[in-house]
């Protein structure tokens, strides 16, 4: 008896868990497969946080993510930051940001990247943060961020703190 129970009760927890990893897999719109997505949180008061992901386009024909919406702001844009000359640059991306055919386009810090304008309250570390991705071709997309810590520096929750290797002194 007590092995049925236990049993059970680990297939409860599996199924569990399986659920809760949901939310990690990749997302599929049309040709489109969209994966790692991730925010970083913000200071109390912050008014503005920054979104990541990857977008893959398994289709012939390009398609373009022309939009972004959320309950968490009145306002997102797609950013492109980058260097000229040394100085460091960041505007929107007009008209859309292009995925071509059997490309992939990864939004990361210091490149490409949702700038999420106006926030409504903090993102806090593992908050889960919905959006709605506008393609011009695949439609509305649903994903979720997931919020790493200040100074994560990827999905996989790394703090973007340098780590000390043995030896190493300050």
């Amino acid at each position: 008896m007590r092995a049925t129970i236990a049993a059970a009760l680990l297939t409860v927890l599996m199924t569990g868990l399986a659920g809760s990893l949901a939310s990690a897999e990749d997302v599929k719109a049309g040709d489109l497969v969209i994966s790692q997505a991730w925010s970083r949180a913000t200071p109390n008061g912050a008014k503005v946080g920054t979104g990541y992901l990857t977008i893959e386009n398994k289709g012939a024909a390009a398609d373009k993510l022309v939009g972004v919406t959320g309950d968490v702001s009145s306002r997102i844009e797609v950013h492109e930051m980058s260097m000229n000359n040394g100085v460091m640059k960041m505007r929107p991306v007009d008209g859309g940001l292009t995925i071509d055919p059997g490309k992939t386009v990864k939004l990361a810090p210091s490149g490409y990247h949702l700038m999420i304008m106006d926030l409504k309250s903090p993102l806090k570390q593992g908050d889960k943060l919905p959006l709605t991705l506008q393609f011009e071709k695949a439609g509305k997309v649903a994903v979720t961020l997931d919020v790493q810590g200040v100074g994560a520096q990827g999905p996989s929750g790394g703090d973007g703190m340098m780590k000390m290797s043995p030896g190493m002194k300050m």
